[in-house]
């Protein structure tokens, strides 16, 4: 069992960044495939980044060049560094992990993740 735990979250002015954290409570570094979600309220849960469990990245089109998903193995914890951060941005992030090894093509789909996070706000001003 797996549970997962965000941080860092918070309030930003426009082009400012933030590193959020994902803490697991069980090992994630092999076997997994580990992802970022966001959701805004109203709208669909939309995948941010994801990372597979030999390395490979993927992320969504309006975040390329500016968030980076990495991850420890050490500390078992995954991490979202975002930069230049605009106002639509401005979501509850969530972490997501599933025991599978899934293709990295099909990692920013939020329907195939087992275990997610509470969640962590990021708000971003002009």
């Amino acid at each position: 069992q797996v549970q997962l735990a965000e941080s860092g979250g918070g309030s930003v002015q426009s082009g400012g960044s933030l590193r959020l954290s994902c803490a697991a409570s069980g090992y994630i570094g092999s076997r997994y495939s580990l992802g970022w979600f966001r959701q805004a309220p109203g709208k669909e849960r939309t995948g941010v980044a994801a990372i597979a469990s030999d390395g490979t990245s993927t992320y969504a089109d309006f975040v390329k060049g500016r968030f980076t998903i990495s991850q420890d193995n050490a500390k078992n914890t995954l991490y979202l560094q975002m930069n230049n951060l605009q106002v639509e941005d401005t979501a509850m992030y969530y972490c997501a992990a599933v025991p599978v090894l899934w293709s990295w093509q099909f990692l920013l789909r939020a329907n195939i993740y087992r275990y997610w996070g509470q969640g962590t706000q990021v708000t971003v001003s002009s």
